[in-house]
């Protein structure tokens, strides 16, 4: 796993988004996973500027989400379906017929999992999945003690995470209490991972899955097992982190060539 640590959230976002250029560059056709939450907003962002302003082009780039809620109608505005067109299907220029979301509303969510793994395996699985982390350590919506050999399911929400999520919506009762996400076993098939997050609020999570042992009470450990895993984090979120002088010199080592160019 590498770790890189930039000073603030808006570091964050401009270093995840040279990665995520760079390979698009390298591979016009990538197939991307696309996160929701808060983490990786200021990513899109970032990579939005590339494209308004010539420096990127997303139009033959097709996208997978980690997941998406149970029971909310498409059109919701927190449905996931509706916060990746605009945060990302839009702003980045995709084609929609390019950009997947598990069908939350759907009737049988074992088999709409099912299908969505098999969309994933046609367009030839995930060249870079990118992540955020939740404060109690879940990635897309694997909840604490899912199976790191999960796939897309149904999964109930923790009550944290819904609380975590409740400031999106009216009132906490609002917040579904199910929902549809890739497995950590999904995830893990990706040929690259990039977490970012930002905060103190993610610094104890941040810690177990770098730092602490590869275990299903932090789902985000999984990305020790993966080949070619970076996260990238600003001075708060690793404020928990025993090892950032080890870190920190890892970084300023780092042979050129495994830098990604900015483009």
């Amino acid at each position: 796993m590498d770790v890189i640590i930039v000073e603030d959230a808006a570091a964050v976002a401009e270093r995840a988004a040279a990665q995520i250029a760079a390979r698009i560059a390298a591979k016009p056709n990538a197939v991307l996973g696309v996160a929701t939450g808060s983490s990786p907003v200021g990513t899109y962002e970032a990579l939005a500027a590339r494209v308004r302003d010539g420096r990127l082009d997303c139009s033959a780039v097709s996208a997978f989400a980690l997941d998406e809620y149970a029971g909310l109608p498409l059109t919701h505005p927190e449905a996931y379906h509706e916060v990746i067109r605009r945060t990302v299907t839009e702003p980045l220029g995709l084609d929609p017929a390019r950009v997947n979301v598990p069908d939350g509303s759907a009737s049988d969510l074992a088999a709409a999992g099912e299908d969505y793994e098999r969309r994933i395996a046609a367009a030839g699985g995930v060249d870079l999945q990118l992540l955020g982390i939740g404060a109690n350590g879940h990635i897309g919506f694997n909840e604490p003690c899912s199976s790191f050999a999960s796939r897309t399911r149904m999964k109930t929400l923790a009550p944290q995470t819904r609380e975590d999520n409740a400031r999106f919506f009216a009132s906490l009762d609002d917040v579904p209490l199910h929902c549809i996400t890739q497995g950590l076993g999904t995830i893990l098939d990706a040929r690259e991972l990039l977490l970012v997050a930002q905060g103190e609020g993610k610094a104890e999570a941040v810690a177990a899955m770098i730092e602490g042992p590869v275990a299903s009470i932090c789902p985000a450990s999984a990305l020790q097992l993966h080949a070619r895993a970076t996260v990238i984090i600003d001075r708060a979120a690793a404020s928990r982190l025993r090892l950032v002088d080890y870190y920190e010199h890892v970084q300023r080592h780092q042979p050129a060539n495994r830098i990604p160019a900015e483009v």
